[in-house]
This record gives structure tokens, sequence and C-alpha cells, in this order.
């Protein structure tokens, strides 16, 4: 369901996703609302979930888990209880950044995060190879990061 906002809330957005660490004041000086409005709308949109999480973004390097890949899962059955409990796996694995169910060729796309090829080779097992119905994967090591961002074109 797409949630209707003003441009106000737009705006509001567009600042948050920049920095969500931002003073109501100072995004109310730049949007010309009060401190208080800004800060009711921004409840608001915690609460209606369309501000879906207030995080900060590590940087992998520097924390020791310089490795991201890219995995593509073929299953092999789509039954829908099988289906449910690769979602699962995937989900409560904390190294699968992302996890999407696509169409095409494969099944699923993985965005994961690992401090080495050690890590990865035991997450291999424990996901595709110990967990079942996975009929092939691909894993692509990521050289170098281009870009990397959650930020969404918000407009009103």
């Amino acid at each position: 369901m797409t949630a209707t906002i003003d441009a106000a809330d737009a705006r509001i957005l567009r600042y948050s996703q920049k920095d969500n660490t931002r003073p109501h004041r100072e995004i109310a000086d730049k949007i010309g609302l009060s401190v208080a409005a800004v800060a009711r709308r921004i409840q608001r949109l915690r609460e209606e979930k369309i501000i879906a999480a207030d995080v900060s973004v590590v940087d992998q390097d520097r924390v020791g888990r310089p490795l991201t890949l890219i995995v593509e899962v073929t299953i092999e059955n789509e039954r829908l209880d099988l289906l449910d409990k690769m979602r699962k796996r995937f989900a409560e694995c904390p190294q699968v950044q992302q996890c999407y169910y696509i169409t095409g060729e494969v099944d699923f796309v993985l965005i994961m995060n690992v401090r080495d090829m050690d890590e990865y080779t035991n997450l291999t097992r424990e996901l595709f190879f110990e967990g079942g119905n996975v009929k092939n994967f691909r894993t692509f090591v990521s050289m170098r990061r281009i870009k990397t961002g959650c930020e969404v074109i918000v407009s009103s």
C-alpha cells in the first residue's frame, strides 16, 4: 500500500535519509515549519512505518569484515513450505545483508558481508548444503564498492 505524503513530508524524508541525527530545528529552518510540526511529522512517519528504521551505517572495512559477496541461489523445489524455510534461513543469517526472491533463471540473490573466505565457506555448508533444497549457487566476490546506499527517491 502506498502511503500519502505531502511536500513537507517529502522534504523531511529527503533530509532524514542523508542524516537522521539532524536536529529537528535544522530541518524546520530548511523547510519552513515549526520544530513541533517537524517532530510530529517525523513521529507520524515512524508510526506509519514510512521511516522503517533509524540505523547507523558501519564501515565494514574498519570493523574487519571487508568482503562483500553477491550470491545467486537456485532452489530445487518451489513448494511453499520449502520456500518459506529458505526465506527464513536467509532472513535469520546475520551475514546476509540483503536477500531478494527474484524472477529469472535463479531464485534468490543474496548480498553478504563476511570477514574472510573461511567464514563464507562455513556459511555455504550451513545455508546451502545442510539446509537442503538448493540446486546450485554461484558466488561473485566484490573487488571494490562503488556505491552502497538505501536512499529512496521521495516525492509528494
